[in-house]
């Protein structure tokens, strides 16, 4: 079996989901007909919203279905109806190219060398806005809580409490904290916050939008009303019965000490078995607050796609911290908003772990990793 060590990109679906998701299959009713399949079929959906919405600390009416986290993202942006948007320059992109739609309406702040907001910046772009008329619309501010590449975790507080001084409204894209920071939505007092499934073992093609009572959003799509009118079309109800199962292990997850501890204690040990063997290896983002569960290493010189293939021919699956365009490998966005130099930058990869992650497959990598050096080691001095 493989070692996988890439939950930042998808979770396995954990075993109590695809039994949930199975009997869900089985209920053949329209959550919108009135007939007893129908009422089963909604009183399903209207469960797992209960449990979407423990995990985020709010009232089952916040909790609107989605098909995927990068709906949630847009329809926050553009259902919000903003005059303008402000991001930070290390956002999915989900939340970027909606935002930079806007190009009369459109603001990043950019990031330190650890991939944290500059919140000074943040107050000056929302100061020259206060000039503008509300009557235009809100000013609606996006960050994420924790980045998906670094897993650096953003000042959301400090994001909240700066937007609130200036009157305006807050997004937040949870998708990677969900299940590794407890979601208290209104604790946070966030006004949009987005959500996905499969980034915490449930089904892929279902996520949610939670939004503050008394916001209201214009649907990204119309016809049937369902969702209260946010999000038309028959839901997808093994996936939400999915969903639903899936938010209570990761609220578990994310209230306890032992699975964080756990995963912390591995990713230390692999970090340290990486700089013993590299002296120039890079964690990026380690001098910052970071999700647990998140490594994000460079080696200069050893350009990530070729050190993800030879992991994976040795059995450990990671991802690369670049994007391949037009065969050409180009740092990730998030690693220039950074400043990174270019070949630390090429030779990212991420390792990110789970619930489903055991010491064995921390070995595993460590092992493979060091194999990778030697020869590295052995090609350098040919």
């Amino acid at each position: 079996m493989p070692h996988y060590l890439d939950y930042n990109a998808t979770a396995p679906v954990r075993s109590s989901v695809r039994e949930a998701v199975d009997w869900a299959l089985g209920l053949p009713g329209n959550p919108s007909s009135v007939h007893g399949a129908g009422r089963a079929a909604r009183a399903a959906v209207e469960d797992a919203r209960i449990q979407v919405a423990a995990l985020c600390g709010v009232a089952p009416a916040s909790v609107v279905f989605t098909a995927t986290g990068s709906e949630a993202n847009n329809l926050a942006l553009y259902g919000s109806k903003p005059r303008r948007i402000i991001v930070s320059a290390v956002e999915h992109p989900s939340v970027l190219r909606p935002a930079a739609e806007r190009p009369n309406g459109f603001a990043m702040i950019g990031v330190d060398g650890d991939g944290v907001a500059d919140m000074a910046e943040l107050e000056q772009v929302l100061d020259q806005d206060s000039n503008e008329s509300p009557d235009a619309g809100p000013v609606l501010v996006s960050v994420m809580m924790a980045n998906n590449e670094t897993g650096v975790i953003q000042p959301v507080r400090d994001v909240v409490r700066i937007a609130r001084a200036h009157g305006a409204l807050i997004h937040c894209d949870a998708v990677q904290a969900a299940g590794r920071v407890v979601l208290d939505f209104a604790g946070f007092d966030f006004d949009f916050m987005s959500l996905s499934a499969h980034k915490i073992g449930g089904p892929k093609g279902i996520g949610a939008l939670i939004v503050k009572p008394g916001r209201v959003i214009a649907p990204l799509i119309s016809g049937g009303g369902q969702e209260r009118g946010f999000r038309a079309g028959t839901e997808n109800v093994p996936g939400i019965v999915g969903f639903g199962v899936a938010a209570t292990h990761a609220a578990e997850e994310a209230a306890g000490v032992t699975e964080p501890e756990r995963l912390a204690k591995i990713r230390d040990r692999i970090e340290t078995a990486v700089k013993e063997q590299a002296n120039d290896a890079v964690i990026i983002g380690a001098s910052a607050p970071r999700l647990f569960n998140t490594s994000c290493i460079a080696v200069p010189g050893r350009k990530a796609e070729t050190q993800v293939i030879a992991l994976d021919l040795a059995g450990v699956q990671v991802s690369a911290g670049s994007a391949c365009s037009s065969g050409k490998v180009e740092a990730s966005h998030v690693l220039s908003a950074m400043g990174l130099a270019p070949d630390i930058a090429t030779s990212a990869i991420r390792v990110s772990l789970g619930f489903g992650t055991t010491t064995a497959d921390g070995d595993a990598f460590i092992d493979a990793w060091r194999s990778l050096g030697d020869r590295a080691i052995e090609d350098a001095a040919r």
